[in-house]
């Protein structure tokens, strides 16, 4: 909360009555009221602190990886905008990975390690070879995987690969590490307040003009209760361990290992281009979080004019992204 009501000064300085509204944006939506929460689907592997959750289905088996930020769930975001449970119902057996909750004991579990320790030994559990399908982060790991394990298809989702495309944006970034590094070594981990700064550092106008239009919302109306519902998730997530976020900014946004092939997984390097399989990339033109030019683009390129949230759970989404995925998993050759 105060990182978001510096940045609210700082972006409403000049405007009063924006900030009395974002204010009250911001009031509605703490006051706002919530469903109960649904049960976890039932788990089905284990890896550590990491599971795979079966969302039921039949057919071929498709783990999506999500981002080490933020709660998987926006995969599965609500009974009616759900994507595994729309794929479930085609023909397809979505299968979700949770990373669960680390601690300050994880604190040396870089991306990789959670790649190697968690990812492949799920993958490994799975009696017929499984697609791949990545978003955000969640696409950059599912790649780095892609190239080791026994697959039939990889699919990314606004996945962030050429780090180096991120350009004038990684000023900030690397700012925010620099003065969060030493807290987050002592915790051990990198709280979501950190890295949720980032996000709204990428777009400052639009965190603040969010609220000043849900604002404007009947509190029960069905558009109110979809922004809660997604600014609940947005806000929520566990923390990063240590070693995954001193990897994150040092290793991707600073050196950009991907980008450049210097990321090895089980001692291999990661060539996306070599990968083998058949691979479709979904990759926004509008993204400010992943921008267009840092998304990995690898074998079927289908490019969106959507944002980074709103190609998953928008109102377009099922059109323009889920019905095209879910068309590529049918088509995947039989594993030979």
């Amino acid at each position: 909360m105060p990182l978001f009501l510096e940045l609210l000064r700082s972006e409403t300085a000049a405007s009063p009555e924006r900030r009395a509204a974002a204010l009250a944006g911001l009031r509605a939506y703490q006051e706002a009221s919530r469903p109960a929460a649904r049960a976890p689907m039932p788990v089905v592997a284990s890896a550590g602190r990491a599971v795979l959750r079966d969302y039921g289905g039949g057919g071929l088996p498709v783990v999506f990886v999500p981002s080490l930020i933020n709660p998987p769930l926006v995969l599965d975001l609500a009974q009616e905008n759900s994507l595994l449970r729309w794929l479930a119902r085609r023909g397809l057996r979505p299968l979700l990975v949770d990373w669960g909750t680390p601690t300050p004991d994880d604190r040396a579990q870089d991306v990789t390690a959670h790649i190697e320790q968690m990812l492949l030994p799920l993958l490994a559990t799975l009696d017929r070879r499984p697609a791949l399908v990545g978003y955000c982060l969640g696409g950059t790991m599912a790649t780095a995987a892609a190239a080791v394990a026994e697959i039939a298809g990889l699919a990314t989702i606004a996945a962030p690969w050429n780090f180096a495309g991120y350009g004038d944006a990684l000023d900030p970034i690397s700012a925010l590490w620099d003065e969060a590094h030493a807290t987050c070594e002592q915790l051990g981990l990198v709280p979501m307040e950190v890295l949720q700064s980032g996000f709204w550092q990428l777009d400052p106008k639009r965190t603040v003009a969010k609220f000043e239009r849900f604002a404007r919302l009947e509190p029960d109306s069905a558009e109110a209760r979809a922004f809660v519902t997604l600014e609940d998730w947005a806000n929520g997530g566990a923390p990063l361990s240590f070693g995954a976020g001193r990897q994150m900014f040092d290793d991707f946004f600073v050196a950009d290992l991907p980008g450049s092939g210097g990321w090895q997984i089980a001692g291999k390097h990661v060539e996306p281009e070599k990968l083998g399989v058949p691979v479709l990339s979904f990759v926004s033109t509008t993204d400010r979080i992943v921008p267009a030019a840092s998304a990995a683009r690898i074998g079927t390129v289908h490019e969106l004019a959507m944002g980074h949230v709103g190609m998953i759970v928008g109102g377009r989404a099922r059109a323009a992204l889920w019905q095209p995925l879910a068309d590529w998993l049918t088509a995947l050759p039989a594993p030979r």
